[in-house]
């Protein structure tokens, strides 16, 4: 089910905050993890019994690692088989297929025919919740987190569907105590609403808009087009991933926050950043804390000298390239990351601070977007053609004939004239002028929250009016 659906504004939300509001509010774990099971169920019921199955040896094991509750060698010893069912389990249903492939290929090689395989269906969201099943585990481990109370409460944690299917990465210890208690008083709520109409407006007015244009160039043959064009594809496709995502991020933050629940930020204008390093700490932030907690850190982070942090920094990208899909497009993806943040730390914080700051914002920016080009091509031979047209190395064809169709396509224009701007905010101090979270959202003038909440309407009217002509639009991190 799709946060930007029809079904899910006017179904599915609805239901499950009427009866989770109706329900005392000791109780309302209940209905919030059955709607989580729903939620995730929807698509493909077979999967929700591998969830839940998952979670419950999570559970019980984590029961065992407490800091002083066995030897160490044997806690090491639990900690390692309930860290590999699941990892193992994301192995095999995100990389077994490609795996196979990558077989058949060398089969070929030899003049030996394939063997008979089944192709694997990915459980959506199966990356981000296996993630927070890491986490816990290594938690509890560490003795920084304490087990849950109950298994229903650890599942809950994993399934919560605001943050099950693409983030953010939520830790136990942050929200431990909003699962034991928490409540929703009428300003969270529509503080809450108000961010889920941001993100909705993002995903259906900004991601969607764009997505049309990069669709066209990207699905076309990369010799039929022309530099620019290539370079107009490129621009609309990375608008479109940062409102997309950030869209998302911003509704299950929004969605979390309507229950009660206070999620971290994720996105903070990472398209302002003046460096690699920068844009990391700015784009997915719950990923690159994960990362950086839960393999940087083991890894021996920045102690050892020079050589040995642009050895982790490495490692840490070329994971996170390989996480994102099977495909080599995304291992090398990893790597141009991390061979640009290994640079960035051999010229120096200091040496690169002597350039000024737009100027490093613009170069970011353009090393970004030439990485995107391996994240959106289907394989490596599409994504080497395409850079090819881009630079001009190779003469292009005659161009995408609906091109100038889609220039003249009104909504684009406004679009970009809105969202590149606000992307850019930060690099230009602008973002203090734009509204803010409040801290305590019940202490919002009674003018201000009439106004959100009368926005969020419009939102919600005239993104269901474009949804219902458009159809399904999944998210792009629901590949993951």
């Amino acid at each position: 089910m799709v946060f930007s659906s029809l079904t899910f504004l006017f179904c599915f939300l609805p239901a499950t905050l009427l009866v989770y509001f109706l329900t005392p509010p000791r109780w309302r774990n209940i209905p919030a993890l059955l709607a989580s099971l729903v939620f995730f169920a929807w698509g493909a019921p077979k999967f929700v019994f591998v969830l839940i199955a998952t979670c419950f040896a999570d559970y019980h094991a984590s029961r065992w690692i407490v800091p002083g509750r066995l030897p160490p060698s044997r806690r090491r010893g639990i900690l390692a088989a309930a860290l590999a069912l699941d990892l193992g389990l994301l192995l095999f249903f995100k990389y077994a297929n490609f795996f196979v492939a990558q077989s058949w290929d060398i089969l070929e090689l030899f003049g030996l025919p394939p063997f008979p395989w089944k192709t694997i269906v990915l459980p959506i969201g199966i990356s981000f919740f296996t993630f927070q099943k890491v986490s816990y585990l290594v938690d509890v481990y560490r003795g920084t987190a304490q087990p849950a109370h109950s298994a229903g409460r650890h599942l809950l944690y994993i399934a919560l569907f605001p943050q099950l299917i693409a983030g953010p990465i939520v830790r136990y210890h942050d929200v431990a105590l909003q699962l034991a208690n928490r409540s929703t008083t009428s300003g969270l709520f529509l503080d809450g609403l108000w961010r889920f109409a941001i993100g909705l407006a993002k995903k259906v007015f900004f991601a969607n808009t764009f997505a049309r244009v990069a669709n066209a160039i990207f699905d076309a043959q990369p010799f039929d087009l022309t530099s620019p064009q290539a370079w107009v594809g490129l621009l609309a496709y990375s608008f479109q991933l940062y409102c997309d995502f950030a869209g998302y991020s911003d509704m299950a933050i929004g969605l979390g926050r309507m229950m009660g629940f206070r999620f971290l930020e994720n996105f903070d204008f990472p398209y302002s950043s003046a460096g690699i390093g920068e844009f990391w700490r700015r784009w997915h932030i719950s990923l690159g804390r994960f990362m950086m907690e839960y393999l940087y850190v083991p890894l021996g982070g920045n102690r050892g000298g020079g050589h040995k942090t642009i050895r982790n920094l490495w490692l840490v990208f070329l994971a996170s390239g390989f996480w994102h899909g099977a495909n080599w497009t995304f291992v090398l993806w990893g790597i141009w990351h991390g061979t640009l943040i290994s640079i960035e730390k051999l010229i120096g914080k200091e040496r690169l601070e002597r350039i000024p700051r737009p100027v490093r914002v613009a170069a970011t920016f353009l090393m970004v977007i030439l990485g995107w080009v391996l994240f959106r091509s289907k394989d490596a031979h599409h994504a080497s053609r395409f850079y090819r047209i881009l630079f001009g190395i190779h003469e292009g064809g005659a161009g995408l004939a609906t091109f100038p169709e889609i220039l003249c396509d009104s909504s684009l224009w406004l679009a970009a004239a809105i969202a590149i701007p606000l992307s850019f905010a930060a690099a230009f101090r602008l973002d203090r002028f734009l509204p803010r979270d409040p801290e305590d959202p019940d202490a919002l003038p009674p003018r201000s929250v009439l106004f959100r909440f009368v926005l969020s309407l419009l939102i919600l009217v005239v993104a269901a009016s474009e949804l219902s002509a458009s159809g399904f639009n999944p998210f792009i991190y629901f590949q993951f």
